[in-house]
């Protein structure tokens, strides 16, 4: 196990070590001042700066600086700033990273927060269970978004295919469609979480888990891939394309379907061209989706975690929050507030917003970008050919079973 340690590990390790640290922000001309970090650019950015807004200006006693960072560089920027004593008091993080985060001491126990609020109940199970860890909450989930099945309507009417509710029936049709230089199917198969975002729905659809990963289920779910790209009906290109360049290929018509997320939609109606619609993903012993987006988290060495939390609660106010979802292009991660006619007279929308009910979240515990790894090279080795299934499964069980902490 020990040979086996990242440096993701080992940063964390170094902080859970650490001395508590005092963040920077504090009073000034006799205002709170709450410092903010998150990743978002274009217009979740401005979504976030217009909520931000509108709580200073309900609350004249509290600065907000919000600070932007890249996607790729925010987990980096956190552990370095446990490490330096210099955080911000508020954090949007991917969900995935929660759990990681809690178990390095950085983000404040909300548990008697969350409970004196009561609204646990009005979560879907999926969102809440991102900000949980080993029994007590450290947030509450932003916004929400989810997997379906996006396909070319003009292109299944001409090859007389429904859009497919099963495995099989996704393989007839992926088949059927396949032409020239059309494949049927896309899927984002590269070697970074996105490949695993989009592959654990069939490890679930087949009744599999992380937690008990060497199973027939398991099996299953990487052969169909093996078999779409077998049989020619997706192309080997899925092992190096993100999910952007899978809906570039949706939108160039060189796919008929894809596998890709709710905020694809707002890229896609622009294509004025291009007709298209979205189902559940297929199923096969169950329906199951998996969930995307992100939580309000404040940090452990916060001063102000009182109004922190204030900013907080007032955001997740359902005018506020559906502000900041509907600019966001999210969906809500409450049951009560996904009802709105917003997200339920748009049956491309309502498809995602049903889906809900049974996203799950990628709570595998602080060594999930470890276990991620694991499933990312069992995918390349079983989609090049160079493992059988049932091997390949076998050892990515055996090796992130040390990482499965709950």
């Amino acid at each position: 196990m020990a040979k086996k340690l990242s440096v993701f590990i080992m940063l964390l390790a170094l902080i859970l070590v650490l001395p508590a640290c005092e963040s920077a922000e504090g009073k000034q001309d006799g205002k709170i001042k709450l410092t903010w970090w998150d990743y978002y650019g274009s217009e979740a950015a401005v979504a976030m700066n217009n909520a931000i807004k509108t709580y200073e200006k309900a609350h004249p006693n509290v600065d907000i600086e919000r600070i932007e960072v890249s996607f790729g560089e925010l987990k980096k920027k956190i552990l370095l700033g446990a490490a330096g004593g210099e955080l911000p008091d508020i954090l949007i993080i991917d969900n995935p990273d929660h759990q990681m985060l809690a178990e390095a001491g950085i983000l404040a126990d909300l548990t008697k927060k969350v409970k004196v609020w009561g609204q646990e109940k009005n979560y879907f199970e999926g969102p809440l269970s991102s900000t949980v860890y080993k029994g007590k909450n450290y947030g509450i989930p932003l916004g929400s978004n989810n997997l379906a099945l996006f396909y070319n309507e003009d292109l299944l009417k001409e090859a007389g295919i429904k859009p497919p509710k099963t495995w099989d029936e996704l393989k007839n049709a992926a088949k059927k469609l396949t032409h020239n230089d059309v494949y049927g199917i896309s899927v984002s198969a590269i070697s970074q979480e996105e490949g695993t975002f989009q592959f654990l729905p069939f490890v679930w659809q087949a009744g599999s888990d992380l937690t008990h990963f060497n199973t027939q289920g398991s099996v299953d779910a990487i052969s169909l891939w093996k078999e779409l790209i077998d049989s020619h009906s997706m192309s080997k290109g899925v092992l190096t394309q993100t999910q952007q360049d899978v809906a570039l290929q949706f939108i160039n018509g060189k796919t008929a379907m894809m596998v890709n997320g709710t905020w694809q939609i707002p890229v896609l109606e622009k294509e004025k061209k291009l007709n298209w619609n979205v189902v559940e993903l297929p199923g096969y012993k169950e329906n199951s989706t998996i969930l995307g987006g992100e939580n309000y988290a404040i940090t452990s060495t916060s001063k102000h975690k009182e109004a922190a939390w204030n900013v907080l609660m007032f955001l997740q106010e359902k005018e506020n929050a559906k502000k900041i979802l509907i600019q966001k292009g999210n969906l809500p991660p409450r049951k009560d507030y996904i009802q709105d006619d917003y997200w339920q007279k748009d049956p491309r929308l309502k498809t995602f917003a049903n889906s809900m009910e049974f996203a799950k979240a990628r709570a595998y515990g602080a060594y999930y970008p470890s276990i991620s790894e694991e499933i990312q090279k069992m995918m390349q080795e079983v989609l090049t050919g160079s493992m059988p299934a049932d091997q390949a499964v076998k050892q990515a069980a055996k090796k992130i079973k040390p990482y499965i902490t709950q």
